[in-house]
């Protein structure tokens, strides 16, 4: 489990096809120091995905990436030098400065506007038909692995505000319109919605 609070950024220092070409190995380099206390196996949110680590360097760690998370993410679109956004897996006592966020991407979505209102980044974006029904106006929403409140909410589209430390921490305030971004839903929506189609 991960809060939605970012702590590092880090780069995909390599790509290898492996599964006969539909599945992905990928080499992830962190900062000075970011993985130390970490273990094969160990759970890391990488942009929003929660991915095992399966070998493990000083500042850089592999993870090995299904054909079906690939279809699900922003991750088949990934190069040698694209940005991620990195939160190690939750413990039990650290503070929960964000909301409950599982790592399982539920799809992307996509940017259409991002504007500068006073000190913030206003953004506003497209989800998938099947996930706007779970978005809900200051309900919360993660976007790339970042935990954000919802601003509002206007058929398939719904916006966020980045304050300039969220914008300047993360990989979110150098998005331009026209990215795709992966998306979780809270998980208190997706069991609510459940639980109306039993009772419906």
């Amino acid at each position: 489990m991960f809060t939605g609070i970012i702590t590092a950024t880090g780069t995909v220092a390599g790509i290898e096809p492996i599964g006969e070409g539909h599945d992905m190995r990928l080499a992830l380099a962190t900062p000075q120091g970011w993985l130390a206390g970490a273990e094969i196996g160990a759970s890391i949110a990488c942009s929003g995905c929660c991915l095992t680590v399966v070998t493990l360097e000083e500042n850089r760690f592999t993870v090995e990436v299904s054909a079906e998370t690939l279809s699900k993410t922003t991750l088949d679109q990934w190069r040698q030098g694209s940005s991620i956004n990195l939160e190690r897996a939750l413990k039990m006592g650290d503070e929960m400065g964000g909301h409950v966020v599982s790592g399982h991407v539920d799809g992307v979505a996509e940017l259409l506007s991002a504007t500068h209102e006073n000190g913030s980044l206003r953004c506003r974006f497209r989800l998938p038909a099947e996930l706007a029904r779970f978005v809900a106006q200051k309900g919360s929403i993660t976007i790339e692995g970042v935990s954000l409140t919802v601003n509002e909410v206007e058929g398939l589209d719904f916006g966020v505000n980045l304050i300039p430390h969220t914008a300047a921490v993360t990989t979110l305030g150098a998005l331009a319109p026209g990215h795709r971004v992966n998306i979780e839903i809270d998980m208190l929506a997706r069991y609510v919605a459940r639980l109306r189609e039993f009772n419906a």
